[in-house]
């Protein structure tokens, strides 16, 4: 079984805030401290074990969530773990949520308009 810690979702203000200069993860798995550190939104363990495999997609960067409602926010984590694709997303008000690539248009590290 595939194991997820992460916050609720929230939905996000009218403005794009600049991107992070830290507060995420790259290049590697996640660990339960980069969660606890907010570094993180999820971890994706079977077991207590990490599973999770970093993907090769920019990190940080603006995205919106499909809806409705459409969500915006800020690409921190991008992972996949037994074939399933997930990103790890930031909104404004500091909550984050989890969500399917597939559910997920990246938009890039220009802030959008």
């Amino acid at each position: 079984m595939l194991a997820l810690s992460l916050s609720s979702p929230a939905l996000w203000a009218d403005e794009w805030p600049p991107l992070p200069k830290q507060g995420f993860i790259s290049g590697r798995a996640a660990q339960v401290a980069d969660v606890e550190s907010g570094d993180a939104v999820f971890v994706a363990a079977v077991d207590g074990q990490v599973i999770g495999r970093p993907m090769a997609v920019r990190i940080p960067q603006y995205v919106t969530v499909k809806g409705p409602p459409r969500v915006k926010g800020v690409l921190v984590q991008a992972e996949e773990a037994q074939g399933v694709a997930m990103y790890g997303i930031l909104t404004s008000d500091g909550q984050s949520l989890v969500a399917l690539s597939s559910d997920v248009e990246l938009l890039g590290t220009r802030r959008p308009k």
